[in-house]
């Protein structure tokens, strides 16, 4: 049973959006069908982390959640900042149940038990977060970061985070979010986010404040889940 992630499908079914504008993502959705059935097992699990589809609605995102849920293995959907549809998680689970797609499961204030490892996270926000709003947000991220890791505790299980927004960026930390990972012991940090070759280059990789990072965007991926065991 092995554990994958990857960020940033952008799946756009319904919404008519489709990626392939951009230079490196053309025919993304084949390609990563085509990857991820080629390493995933359904005894496996995907991490999701944010920015999964386009729709503007829960009830729109029916096609890109059917398109993941023909795909084998477990997933665990992380929120990012382009999840327009994303409701409470009440909503979202019935709304899963209710289509039958019995094999997706949130990581929201929460940590799933994955081998011997925790799934934690949350979305995170940005590394420049100046205004009062920014900070509050940051504040409230904080707080379901922590309640993850607690959660990670109560299971006896060692955390590997998860966030959407990357903690830091060209040098430009988000302490609200990397101090919690720095403090707490946090040893790995997947992420997404950031698109293209030029932004890549100022997103870190490797170790940071004894954090090791990973970008994990779909685009810099190559649309291949990444193996974290």
């Amino acid at each position: 049973m092995s554990l994958f992630c990857i960020a940033d499908l952008h799946l756009s079914f319904h919404a008519d959006k489709s990626m392939e504008v951009f230079r490196g993502w053309e025919r993304y959705t084949q390609r990563l069908e085509e990857n991820w059935k080629a390493i995933v097992s359904p005894e496996d699990t995907v991490v999701l982390a944010g920015d999964i589809s386009w729709a503007m609605k829960l009830e729109d995102t029916r096609e890109d959640f059917a398109y993941l849920h023909s795909l084998p293995g477990k997933k665990l959907i992380l929120k990012g900042n382009h999840d327009y549809w994303w409701s409470t998680r009440t909503k979202i689970e019935k709304f899963w149940a209710d289509c039958g797609f019995d094999d997706l499961s949130l990581v929201h204030n929460s940590a799933c038990p994955v081998g011997g490892i925790a799934v934690c996270g949350t979305r995170g926000w940005l590394y420049n977060s100046e205004t009062a709003e920014d900070r509050k947000i940051v504040a409230r991220e904080a707080g379901r970061l922590n309640a993850s890791l607690d959660e990670a505790e109560k299971l006896g299980l060692r955390p590997v985070v998860f966030l959407h927004y990357p903690p830091v960026y060209d040098n430009m930390e988000c302490r609200g979010i990397l101090d919690i990972l720095v403090e707490r012991g946090v040893k790995e940090c997947y992420y997404g986010h950031v698109h293209g070759t030029q932004a890549a280059r100022r997103a870190p990789v490797g170790e940071y404040r004894g954090v090791k990072m990973h970008l994990i965007s779909a685009d810099y991926v190559k649309f291949v889940p990444t193996l974290v065991r």
